[in-house]
């Protein structure tokens, strides 16, 4: 059974009005996935405290780095349920976890942060990280030269 949207409503706009696209259904997910050009960010959010003092603010600092994904969406594991099962199916090769940060490349996962990885940081060290991981997967490719 979905949680009372009254219940997240809060919690989504942690994200949201930090200009956090919300994809509620999987061709939401789906359309995201095949439209973004380059570097697709989805956050799994979700009411555990880890999300709430952990993930959501990591998630947003992190996203005032000047190097930063070209899009990114969230999904509200125990809400948008379809949808969320749909963004996981993008994690290939890693179990479900919420909350959770997967980074795609032209559809490919690059990048992931499971809870596992959210628990053990605060926020500033999720920032931190995340960072690291747009400058490593979301910088402009260096054209080859020979």
């Amino acid at each position: 059974m979905p949680y009372s949207e009254m219940l997240i409503k809060p919690m989504r706009e942690d994200l949201s009005l930090n200009g956090i696209k919300e994809t509620r259904t999987p061709d939401a997910v789906d359309a995201a996935v095949q439209n973004t050009k380059g570097t697709l960010m989805i956050v799994v959010n979700s009411v555990c405290g880890c999300a709430a003092g952990k993930a959501r603010p990591g998630v947003v600092e992190a996203l005032r780095h000047s190097v930063k994904p070209d899009e990114v969406i969230t999904v509200f594991a125990g809400a948008d349920i379809e949808a969320t099962d749909r963004a996981r199916g993008y994690f290939t090769g890693y179990p479900p976890s919420s909350p959770s940060i997967g980074i795609l490349r032209d559809g490919k996962l690059v990048y992931m942060m499971q809870r596992r990885d959210i628990e053990m940081r605060d926020a500033n060290m999720i920032a931190s990280e995340l960072k690291a991981a747009f400058e490593k997967v979301c910088a402009p490719q260096q054209a080859a030269t020979n």
